[in-house]
Formats: C-alpha cells, sequence, structure tokens
C-alpha cells in the first residue's frame, strides 16, 4: 500500500471516528434513547443504574472525542511534512493524561458493575497513557534537536 493511501485512509478515520464521537456523546443524555438501544440488544446491567452510566459514558465520550481532537491536530502537522514541533509534543502529554483519567473512570465503573471488558480496557488505557507520555519525552527530544540543527544551518 502507498504511503500516500494510508494517510489519506487514516486522516478520514480519523474524522469520521471524531464526528460520529462528537454526535454520539450528544445524544447519549437524550431521554429515551439509549433505553431503546439497550432493550434491542436485551442488556439488562444498566437496571437501576441508568443516571450513572449514563453521566459516566457522557465524560467518556467527551474524554475520547478530545483525545481524537489532538490526534486530528497532530495529523495536520504529518500532512505538513512537519512532525516534530512542539505542538505535537502538548498533544501527546494530553492524549496521555486523558487516557489516564478514562483508565480511572473505567476502574471506578467497576463498582456499578464489573464486566472482564472494562478490566482490559482500563489496562489499555493505563498503557496507551504511558506511552503517549513516553512519545511526548521523544518527541520533545526530537524537537530540540531540530531547533538545534535548523540553528546550525
Amino acid at each position: 500500500m502507498k504511503k500516500e493511501t494510508v494517510i489519506i485512509f487514516t486522516k478520514y478515520l480519523l474524522d469520521i471516528m471524531y464526528f460520529a464521537g462528537i454526535v454520539v456523546t450528544v445524544l447519549l443524555p437524550v431521554p429515551g434513547l439509549v433505553q431503546k438501544v439497550v432493550s434491542f440488544f436485551d442488556f439488562h446491567d444498566f437496571e437501576g443504574h441508568y443516571t450513572e452510566i449514563i453521566v459516566i459514558y457522557f465524560v467518556l465520550g467527551i474524554l475520547a472525542v478530545l483525545i481524537l481532537g489532538e490526534l486530528r491536530k497532530m495529523f495536520r502537522t504529518v500532512l505538513k511534512d512537519d512532525c516534530f514541533v512542539k505542538d505535537n509534543v502538548v498533544s501527546l502529554q494530553r492524549m496521555g493524561t486523558y487516557s489516564f483519567v478514562i483508565a480511572v473512570i473505567c476502574l471506578l465503573r467497576t463498582v456499578l458493575y464489573m464486566t472482564i471488558a472494562m478490566l482490559v480496557l482500563v489496562l489499555v488505557f493505563i498503557i496507551a497513557g504511558l506511552f503517549s507520555k513516553v512519545l511526548a519525552f521523544v518527541f520533545d527530544k526530537a524537537v530540540e534537536y531540530k531547533l538545534e540543527n535548523d540553528l546550525t544551518i
């Protein structure tokens, strides 16, 4: 697969996920909508905790959209062929923080009802947070080297 094809595909995928995430998150509090979806899938874990779960998923949705927003911001630098900039370091730091917050909220959600999938999500977001923070340090060093190199020339 060509490099350009992967880049274009990824850009459109990020855009779709970002805007779909906004729509889904905004529609979560709409009365009755989630109940219809829940009854369609015959999912009973919502019983007795409807408000708490809607609030939790609303906050998780906001955090997910924030992560996707940071990824889209970083992707613009890829399209400009200028990846090693301070803005990407800041974006990676934010994404790491958002990932850790998601992990904590998912862990707290297990108090309402616990599933193996949620514990896997906690682990995934802890790893994603650590990866983002480490990658931010790597990018920060790369930005320093790039700026130093630009000054030399």
